[in-house]
């Protein structure tokens, strides 16, 4: 185990725990740029992992997205799960949050805050942080499944805010045997990936917000393990206002 995660596991204990007063809690959205080609990545993917299993800061349920880049890829090992599309959103938020050039791992806060993936202390720290950050509340349930496609009815009620809604389809539970590059002999495990990001809308200031987008899900996926995660980002800044996650389930 590596010192992050255990430093990370250290904490936790220490952090309020949550029981049946406590008030509700802010969604965050926590997005890690990660691969499979990455010798640092596996501890931010484990302490990932943690922080959606464990849920450990008060006031905060934590929204996790694995993001895996496609930069790696012609280094030795091409990881299964990357994408340039998710490439291509972690460069749009070089340039939004100032950073000279992408990285990995790179942990993402809302949308608005940034740092190595891996530093468990400074991912409580942001939490903690933004426990009591107002949101745009965001309604997402399942509404049908059939076969290989699923339906979820998203509801946003009217707010000052504006921005694009999108959703994020995350499968957790999955594993690589890797075979070559700098993780070569290792068997990684992965959280909440990223299989299917989209845009489904927008939000518009002043105005109510509802869709049912639909989505075929591909023969590879398990849907005992997959997750829908639907979040709003403002037009301008790219922050994310409100975030909503809900289980397909079987």
């Amino acid at each position: 185990m590596t010192r992050s995660v255990l430093c990370l596991l250290f904490l936790f204990p220490l952090l309020p725990a949550a029981d049946s007063v406590e008030p509700p809690r802010t969604p965050i959205l926590v997005e890690l740029f990660t691969s499979e080609g990455c010798s640092s990545c596996p501890p931010a993917d484990a302490l990932l992992a943690k922080l959606d299993e464990l849920q450990p800061v008060a006031g905060v349920t934590v929204i996790a997205l694995e993001e895996h880049v496609d930069y790696w890829d012609h280094q030795g090992w091409r990881d299964p799960f990357s994408s340039a599309d998710f490439t291509a959103r972690q460069q749009r938020y070089a340039g939004l949050l100032h950073i000279e050039s992408p990285y990995t791992p790179e942990m993402v806060i809302d949308g608005h805050s940034e740092f190595v993936g891996n530093d468990s202390q400074r991912a409580l720290h942001e939490l903690a942080g933004v426990a009591h950050s107002p949101k745009t509340p965001v309604h997402a349930v399942v509404k049908e499944k059939s076969g290989d496609r699923i339906s979820l009815a998203v509801n946003i009620d009217a707010t000052k805010a504006s921005g694009d809604v999108l959703l994020a389809i995350a499968e957790t539970g999955l594993a690589s045997d890797v075979a070559r590059g700098e993780n070569a002999g290792r068997n990684l495990k992965h959280s909440a990936v990223v299989r299917k990001l989209s845009i489904i809308g927008k939000l518009k200031s002043g105005e109510p917000f509802s869709a049912e987008p639909a989505v075929k899900l591909a023969k590879q996926w398990k849907p005992e393990n997959l997750r829908a995660v639907v979040f709003v980002e403002d037009g301008t800044s790219r922050k994310v206002l409100g975030a909503a996650e809900v289980a397909i389930g079987r």
